[in-house]
């Protein structure tokens, strides 16, 4: 027989792969729709990248806080129902082991077949299969709130580095319009390199991105030549 090998699942990337494309996002679409929207006003190229950077190292602040407090929040819960079911399988271990059946009975098994799992399971890990059974936990899943913030932060600060530096090398007079252009190319590749990485259709992936991307900067842009002032 040949060795089995562990097979790898795309959603082992799940925790990091969200908080990644969320962030090369925000940073590629809120930088370039700054950069757009202060441009659109009529300021100086200075006042531009000024506006540009501290968007930048404000974000990456923001994303990495945000990301930390809300993972952390789910984290805190996964923790309290695991504290929770500990307890039920030290004083009621019987009801629990019945209830683990019977998950497994609506799923297909027969009872007395789900019985035996459900017991086999429960002397093997008891803790660990009623949270995978019941209540949805498991390592691929689990809150890593320290790994969101750093990922979240530091594909921010990429991608808002890219409609930063296209600003600083464009010429005056075409600043807007290659921004706007570059970032949308961006938005399209980062849209197909996530729809990649989780195993979806990247064209799908593609055009999503780019298409709220477009939405979010255009409107910016709109803002700036209506009030004509910094945004």
């Amino acid at each position: 027989m040949h060795p089995i090998t562990q097979e790898l699942h795309r959603s082992s990337r799940i925790g990091w792969l969200r908080a990644a494309v969320l962030g090369a996002n925000d940073g590629i679409v809120s930088t370039a729709s700054l950069v757009v929207g202060v441009a659109a006003s009529g300021a100086a190229s200075a006042e531009i990248l000024l506006a540009g950077t501290a968007g930048l190292v404000a974000g990456a602040m923001s994303m990495a806080a945000g990301e930390y407090v809300s993972v952390s929040s789910q984290s805190d819960t996964e923790q309290a129902d695991l504290e929770r079911e500990r307890k039920e399988l030290e004083t009621q271990p019987e009801f629990e082991l019945q209830e683990l059946a019977a998950i497994y009975v609506q799923r297909g098994l027969k009872p007395e077949l789900a019985m035996q799992v459900a017991a086999q399971l429960t002397a093997h890990d008891a803790l660990g299969t009623h949270a995978r059974e019941e209540l949805g936990i498991s390592e691929l899943t689990a809150a890593r709130p320290i790994q969101a913030a750093f990922a979240s932060a530091g594909t921010f600060a990429v991608g808002a580095a890219l409609p930063l530096l296209v600003a600083w090398l464009s010429p005056p007079n075409a600043l807007i319009s290659v921004v706007i252009v570059s970032s949308l190319l961006f938005l399209a590749l980062l849209g197909g390199w996530g729809a990649h990485a989780g195993g979806a259709k990247i064209s799908t992936g593609a055009w999503r991105v780019t298409f709220w991307g477009a939405i979010a900067m255009a409107l910016t842009a709109v803002v700036g030549w209506m009030f004509g002032a910094t945004v």
